[in-house]
């Protein structure tokens, strides 16, 4: 099977990107600039792994999820978090339902928004920990647990959630073991002046876009297959594993800047994902191999959920994408 990989490395790694191209042209079609963003989810997704997106409200962060699911083919559902939502309203409730015929009263259970191919996890942290964590399970083993019964989530199973960096009051900070499930961080930007121009017109006149799938659900699941038989040298391996382990303060190898500005590092998962990503994001260039390139495009969006800088990071203005770039250059 590896002889097999290794001479159709090439091709393999050739329809993956004509696959990659043809998605984020169709999602241009409606989606204007964001390059960067959409290149992300989309590994992410070819990764299986799930998104955070931080950004002021009107950047288009649901319709970018709308039309990635359109694109793709695949089940959308929106949950709007608010305070008052409950677990159940996420992973689905049990209802008493009578048989007509028998007369006997017996337990439905009655499938929650959490059952669909693409979720937008909305506001998220406008929710309780408790709520939030209902979507943990589904996150990491693909299937939720309701009255001791469990449910196995359709596949591919991508949870895309957004935050608003600026409205902080009636929200509850994410625990650290869910923002540890979140593949990538990423920050939604404001789009450039001629993209906003562009916005204005299209979105102020009759303009109107018909969407077409792209891939199916088969595609996509042979294409995150595809993404674990990209081969990692151990250079890179390596690289990415020292990357990581640099963001622990208490360890004595780490840069005194680490020491001095960050209270907690990032985890193994933090290294997991490096690898994963780089993998997919060489896919999407057309090559079958990962280099230390890959790794540190992928360095800010998948550590700076998991690292936590001290006062005197916040007094000096170190922030964490600041240290991540600090500590990346110490390691070139």
């Amino acid at each position: 099977m590896e002889e097999v990989i290794e001479k159709d490395s090439v091709a393999l790694a050739k329809e993956f990107r004509t696959s990659f191209d043809s998605i984020k042209q169709e999602i241009h079609k409606v989606v204007i600039g964001q390059e960067d963003i959409i290149d992300l989810l989309l590994i992410s997704l070819f990764s299986k792994g799930h998104c955070v997106l931080v950004g002021v409200p009107g950047l288009a962060k649901t319709l970018l999820i709308r039309t990635l699911a359109d694109t793709l083919g695949l089940s959308f559902n929106r949950i709007q978090f608010t305070p008052d939502l409950m677990p159940g309203d996420i992973t689905g409730t049990e209802i008493i339902e009578e048989d007509r015929e028998s007369g006997k009263k017996e337990f439905k259970f009655i499938k929650g928004p959490i059952f669909a191919n693409i979720v937008l996890a909305d506001e998220i942290n406008r929710t309780p920990p408790k709520t939030q964590a209902a979507l943990l399970e589904g996150m990491q083993e693909y299937h939720v647990t309701t009255a001791g019964q469990q449910y196995d989530l359709d596949t591919p199973f991508f949870v895309l959630a957004t935050q608003n960096p600026i409205e902080q009051e009636g929200t509850y900070p994410l625990p650290e073991a869910q923002l540890d499930r979140f593949m990538f961080n990423v920050w939604v930007d404001y789009p450039s002046f001629d993209e906003e121009k562009e916005i204005v017109n299209k979105t102020t006149s009759h303009h109107r876009v018909e969407l077409s799938s792209k891939i199916d659900k088969e595609k996509i699941e042979e294409l995150q297959d595809l993404v674990r038989k990209v081969p990692v040298p151990d250079s890179v391996l390596d690289y990415a594993v020292k990357l990581v382990s640099a963001t622990r303060p208490k360890l004595e190898s780490s840069p005194d800047f680490v020491k001095k500005y960050l209270s907690w590092g990032a985890g193994p998962r933090a290294s997991q994902y490096l690898i994963l990503g780089g993998k997919a994001r060489a896919l999407s260039q057309g090559r079958f191999n990962v280099s230390i390139d890959d790794i540190n495009a992928l360095a800010v969006p998948v550590l700076r959920h998991r690292i936590v800088n001290n006062y005197a990071a916040e007094a000096e203005g170190y922030t964490t994408v600041k240290i991540i770039k600090m500590i990346i250059n110490t390691l070139n």
